[in-house]
């Protein structure tokens, strides 16, 4: 049995057994009351001695996820997590009404300038995994083969829309999420970033309404002011996404051009859409004419191996555009992802060309090498584990240590957890505290234009839970606990 899967092999064994366990629990294997393996069982079970046996058992007993019952053994705990009440679901108005969203590069620049002033101990802003959840040795090896296979690669004249073979792996595996896309359906863009971009370039003019979630991710909001838009902030469950109904009172009262929605874990909400609202998006803007744009980033990132539907596989006339990446799920350094336009797919690739010409070849072909065999889905698997355990550790540690008042809504995916904190006297001064001793979140006002999410702050849950990192949340509850209203 492998023990080694929920942390790190240079980790004590104990602690890759203790992990292991971590794993069970957190996956529901092992729930509050069972009775764990006695030692005895767990030296024969696992091979190691009666001592690192011992120390894992005493090392969850240490964090609350087991209990010593005299005379009978260690038992699983209820998770102290389960006891936060789930972050507030939002209301919905009677009207939605538009707003500028000038500003927001502001906040963001003030946000940016703030970090820049102090020297960085943790950085739990961040919305991508630390470098050991990727697989960095392999994807080196299939570098070099793609250049043995391709060794004039660095000095061809790049493909128009993205190399052919990576765009037929994209759309293979664009079938596991339901959509039926070919190669030439696709164009490779950096990032998703240039993908959304792209997208509302492509169905939009300068003044134009666009509905978008709320909270939303704070890169759109930038790109949206960069582009003259107008936004309309749609009330968003921290469970189910972005309201239906709400979105629909806005397409009666607004004329709105566009949606803007990431419909599996939202950044930063992490909730994912049930299916039958997802179906029911669809269905809206076709009946209201509307563009539907998805980012559909972090679908590879759910707990269950059953892969996520996307909002395009529901796309009957063409007026879903998809975007995506490989930012998060297998190489941050790489900045590719891809956009399929659906009916405006000729003006997506018309601007592509102008606003940034083609991707380079290079790492295109290593990601096809790398995707086009069985390793990538081993990786996901991997990170998958890794992720859970991460996010699991993180959010017990907040419900440990941090104000008792403070809700969280426990995401089944993605690398990112949403929390809300007690009334602050001054959000800002309680973020530069934290700033001072080192510690960076993202604040909840960069995900918004308006001041409602000014109690909340996005962690970062993708790098390895340390003692580091929980003596600094450990910290980072008394600067809020100090900082309360």
């Amino acid at each position: 049995m492998d023990i080694a899967t929920h942390t790190p092999e240079a980790s004590p064994l104990y602690l890759q057994l203790a992990g292991h366990y971590l794993g069970a629990i957190d996956a529901g294997a092992l729930k509050p009351g069972d009775r764990m393996p006695s030692v005895r069982a767990l030296t024969k079970l696992h091979q190691v001695s009666l001592s690192t046996a011992l120390q894992a058992c005493r090392h969850l007993e240490e964090k609350g996820w087991l209990e010593a019952r005299a005379r009978s053994g260690y038992y699983v705990c209820r998770p102290r997590r389960l006891a936060l009440q789930p972050s507030s679901e939002p209301a919905i108005p009677a009207t939605i009404d538009a707003a500028q969203f000038l500003g927001i590069h502001e906040r963001v620049s003030d946000f940016l300038a703030r970090c820049e002033q102090h020297s960085l101990r943790l950085n739990l802003a961040q919305a991508f995994g630390s470098p050991d959840a990727y697989p960095a040795a392999a994807l080196k090896s299939a570098a070099t083969r793609a250049l043995r296979l391709h060794p004039d690669v660095l000095v061809n004249p790049t493909p128009w829309h993205g190399e052919q073979g990576f765009r037929t792996v994209l759309a293979r595996r664009a079938l596991e999420s339901g959509m039926r896309l070919t190669a030439d359906d696709i164009v490779v863009t950096h990032g998703c970033t240039e993908a959304m971009n792209l997208a509302l370039r492509a169905v939009t003019q300068s003044g134009d309404t666009v509905a978008v979630e709320s909270p939303c991710y704070f890169g759109l909001l930038q790109i949206i002011q960069s582009l003259g838009l107008r936004s309309i902030e749609i009330p968003t469950s921290p469970q189910t996404g972005m309201s239906v109904e709400a979105l629909e009172l806005a397409l009666q009262t607004q004329p709105i051009k566009a949606v803007v929605v990431i419909p599996n874990f939202q950044n930063p909400l992490g909730s994912v859409m049930p299916d039958e609202k997802k179906a029911a998006m669809v269905a809206l803007c076709a009946q209201y004419g509307v563009a539907l744009i998805e980012d559909d980033t972090y679908a590879a990132l759910g707990d269950e191996d059953q892969p996520l539907r996307a909002l395009k596989s529901w796309d009957e006339d063409g007026g879903v555009i998809h975007c995506a990446s490989l930012h998060k799920t297998l190489a941050p350094g790489m900045r590719l992802g891809w956009i399929s336009g659906g009916r405006w797919h000729a003006r997506v690739k018309m601007l592509k060309y102008a606003q940034s010409r083609p991707n380079d070849t290079f790492l295109q072909l290593t990601a096809s090498e790398f995707m086009a065999s069985p390793a990538f889905d081993r990786h996901l698997n991997r990170l998958r584990r890794l992720l859970r355990a991460r996010r699991s550790a993180v959010a017990e540690a907040i419900a440990t240590h941090f104000p008792a008042e403070t809700r969280l809504a426990m995401p089944q995916g993605g690398m990112l957890l949403w929390v809300q904190l007690p009334v602050l006297r001054d959000p800002r001064a309680v973020f530069d505290t934290a700033l001072r001793e080192g510690i960076r979140y993202a604040p909840g006002w960069i995900f918004s234009n308006s001041d409602r999410y000014d109690n909340y702050l996005r962690i970062n849950c993708g790098i390895p839970f340390t003692p580091e990192v929980e003596a600094a949340i450990r910290r980072l509850a008394v600067i809020v606990e100090e900082g309360r209203a």
